[in-house]
């Protein structure tokens, strides 16, 4: 029993210990922020974004998705399931405006500055 209960610790992914969480990369632009977010195999429509004060919270869901009919699984590292990214801003983007992109399985999240009144 105790082999067996090794035996399988030792081949499961970082990701199911874990719970998937996509890399970012987060730039300051002039006009506010860009955030990277890699979401290689996502559906842009599966995937939301909002901005509370200085939190960007990115979530969604990766699906599995079989490339050949008949296939039996033999290695499965890739994690498929929901996701959620939340960061902290390092400043306040005030009333700021969100604009995505995505792009060769990148989420290009501009959050720009609102003009001071």
């Amino acid at each position: 029993m105790r082999d067996r209960i090794l035996r399988t610790a030792l081949f499961r992914s970082p990701a199911e210990y874990l719970g998937w969480q996509p890399a970012l990369d987060i730039y300051e632009v002039r006009d506010g922020w860009l955030v990277k977010a890699d979401l290689a195999g996502v559906r842009p429509a599966e995937v939301t974004v909002a901005l509370d004060g200085r939190v960007l919270r990115i979530q969604g869901v990766r699906h599995d998705w079989c490339v050949e009919e008949g296939c039996c699984q033999y290695r499965m590292e890739i994690a498929y399931s929901r996701f959620e990214r939340a960061v902290e801003l390092p400043h306040d983007p005030g009333a700021a405006t969100l604009q995505t992109e995505y792009r060769d399985g990148m989420l290009l999240v501009r959050i720009r500055r609102g003009k001071p009144s």
